[in-house]
């Protein structure tokens, strides 16, 4: 029963749904369209818009992993292994990771084609040394672990963000972490009877925001309960690390339905 309410709370807290997302590119078309439509048409709507967007067979993270591994094999380290490095970021893959990445490579297709990708890599992940530093010192401000990076469901996030269960008896609840800027989308905790979601604030700074009402700024302390069928979004401060505890409450055909980002111009209002 309690592996039951568990699996419950976790799609709750994230994804019931895993609706694949299209990848919408138009790069062959900015930079091809004219000259060749055909190209830039199996680029921008198969490559990407079919094959990219098959995340039911492989996540994106793994398939980031498999591109800059294959052009990298290559010596291919120009602009386009730049793009799918940052792609491979925003799809979840760590600095840590991506050095391991790249040596590993190297044993197998050369040291002076890891050195070119390092040197590219490097670029790309630079703001996380100042990032990691920033979580050790927020570690040290709270009781509960920051957890690890939650990856598979990165894409409903803009941002990083850090998932710990806390406990999976009786009520099990999680500790979330945002990076500063750090916020879910907007979503539903949808339920016949009962449902809905409680948080409460352990660190940082954060908002929470219910559609067609204010935001409500949450400190550590700060008390959000949150009724089912309520759209509504929560994270970080665009100045502060943040996190809080999420419990489920209980009901009956509850589901997580997913919807569109926070907007930069929405958040941005936010001080």
């Amino acid at each position: 029963m309690n592996r039951i309410i568990l699996i419950s709370f976790l799609s709750i807290l994230y994804l019931n749904v895993m609706a694949q997302q299209k990848i919408v590119q138009t790069a062959g078309r900015d930079a091809l369209g004219d000259f060749a439509p055909e190209f830039a048409h199996l680029n921008d709507d198969i490559l990407f818009g079919e094959v990219w967007s098959r995340n039911d067979l492989l996540s994106l993270r793994d398939r980031s992993l498999v591109t800059i591994t294959s052009l990298i094999a290559q010596g291919i380290t120009d602009s386009s292994l730049t793009y799918h490095l940052q792609e491979a970021k925003k799809n979840g893959i760590t600095r840590t990771e991506a050095a391991e990445i790249i040596t590993h490579i190297a044993f197998y297709s050369g040291w002076p084609k890891a050195w070119a990708a390092f040197r590219l890599a490097k670029d790309v992940w630079n703001d996380d040394i100042k990032s990691d530093d920033a979580k050790a010192a927020f570690q040290r401000e709270m009781i509960f672990p920051i957890g690890e990076r939650n990856t598979a469901y990165a894409k409903y996030f803009i941002g990083n963000s850090y998932l710990a269960m806390i406990s999976s008896d009786q009520i099990p609840f999680a500790n979330v972490t945002f990076e500063p800027g750090c916020r879910n989308n907007w979503h539903i905790h949808s339920a016949e009877k009962g449902g809905g979601q409680m948080l409460v604030g352990v660190a940082g700074r954060g908002w929470y925001q219910e559609e067609g009402k204010p935001a409500v700024e949450i400190l550590p302390g700060t008390v959000i309960n949150i009724p089912a069928n309520v759209k509504h979004w929560h994270g970080a401060a665009k100045d502060s690390w943040f996190a809080h505890l999420a419990f489920s409450v209980p009901g009956e055909k509850t589901e997580n339905i997913w919807l569109e980002p926070v907007s930069d111009e929405q958040y941005g209002t936010l001080e």
